[in-house]
């Protein structure tokens, strides 16, 4: 559900952010927005009561780390949620919206905080034996990608609180998070990029997790770009810092953001020639997880035409919105087929196949051998 609860929620803002808008444009991204609030309520409440009825959930999420990566999609998707009311509800309803963003986002930041801390020091403390190069995937970078989010998200309802010093506070945390977010989810990729070339591709099932690289990367590539902005508006306001440090921050921003996008094309393309490379590959829920990295590569490249400007990057983030808005239909009727004929793809969990960090490398070599 991580995976489906972050497409929707990106596809929402690559709508309302298009380079070349329109007014249905708009009403269609609060459409998508109204879903978004309307099911991560739904399994917010589900997931509830699962812990609730059955406890032991914990204990097992306690004994295999690895399931609790997927923690950290709560945080991103209230992150994303809280995007869209800056972009939508905001201009419309007004300041206590704002503020209503705001104390959201607080909780958003120490959700996305506590599980980039916890969940990888419960991932070492829980290994009773070493973990096989071989296991390491992209979903290691998980933990941390609700930081990247929260920086993003930081920027943006700093960009709309009325109060100086409260925006000036909110700006210093989100740099906060994205030191926490980025240099740490680089660290994870270059130990998956030698698991790559020693052990080669992933199997099929879990294919789809070579484009969670451009997730962070693209996040941080927007984040660390909305958050100088602001920086540059706040600083010399509050007369916290040197005035000329906003200045700096945003032209330090704009070419850090370059940097990680031109870093995020390395993983785009072993991503996409890899998906070449597999061509057939069973479709489950994992789909979903095309829509979010690919999504965020769009919103980087939008945000870079803005800031820049630049019709190359314009240009390229309009052709990948309309591409991650058609994957997303593809994998939304791909998904309802699948349910309407029994959902046996779409919830057979690829047990066998999934690289099990808390398995040895005899059992990842079987899961590679149904590829």
């Amino acid at each position: 559900m991580a995976d489906f609860q972050g497409s929707k929620k990106v596809v929402a803002s690559l709508l309302n952010q298009f380079p070349y808008n329109a007014r249905w444009l708009y009403w269609l991204s609060v459409v998508v927005f109204c879903l978004n609030i309307g099911l991560f309520a739904l399994f917010t409440f589900v997931s509830i009561l699962q812990f609730v009825l059955f406890p032991r959930v914990w204990i097992t999420i306690i004994e295999r780390p690895n399931q609790a990566f997927f923690l950290s999609s709560i945080p991103v998707s209230l992150g994303t949620i809280v995007n869209m009311m800056v972009f939508v509800c905001a201009p419309a309803w007004g300041k206590w919206v704002v503020y209503l963003a705001w104390g959201l986002w607080m909780a958003d930041a120490a959700l996305s905080l506590l599980c980039a801390l916890f969940l990888p020091f419960l991932l070492v403390i829980k290994r009773q034996e070493e973990t096989p190069l071989s296991t390491i995937t992209a979903l290691q970078t998980f933990p941390v990608i609700g930081t990247v989010v929260a920086s993003a998200t930081a920027a943006l309802v700093a960009g709309v609180l009325p109060d100086n010093e409260q925006a000036l506070v909110t700006v210093i945390i989100g740099y906060v998070l994205w030191g926490v977010g980025v240099p740490s989810a680089i660290f994870i990729l270059i130990t998956y990029w030698q698991r790559l070339t020693i052990h080669k591709l992933p199997p099929r099932e879990v294919i789809v997790s070579c484009f969670i690289p451009l997730g962070p990367l693209n996040m941080g590539s927007f984040a660390i770009m909305k958050l100088g902005d602001v920086a540059m508006r706040v600083f010399p306001l509050t007369e916290t810092i040197h005035p000329l440090a906003g200045d700096l921050a945003y032209n330090f921003g704009v070419l850090l953001s370059l940097i990680l996008w031109g870093f995020t094309l390395l993983w785009l393309f072993l991503a996409v020639a890899t998906i070449y490379h597999c061509k057939h590959f069973p479709f489950n829920m994992g789909w979903w997880g095309f829509t979010f990295p690919i999504g965020t590569f769009a919103l980087s490249s939008n945000t870079l035409a803005k800031e820049i400007p630049s019709r190359f990057f314009r240009v390229i983030g309009s052709i990948t919105s309309v591409c991650v808005f058609l994957l997303w239909i593809l994998v939304v009727y791909a998904t309802l087929r699948d349910l309407i004929t029994g959902g046996q793809r779409l919830f057979k969990a690829p047990t066998r196949a999934v690289p099990n960090i808390d398995a040895g490398p005899d059992k990842f070599d079987d899961a590679e051998k149904l590829t």
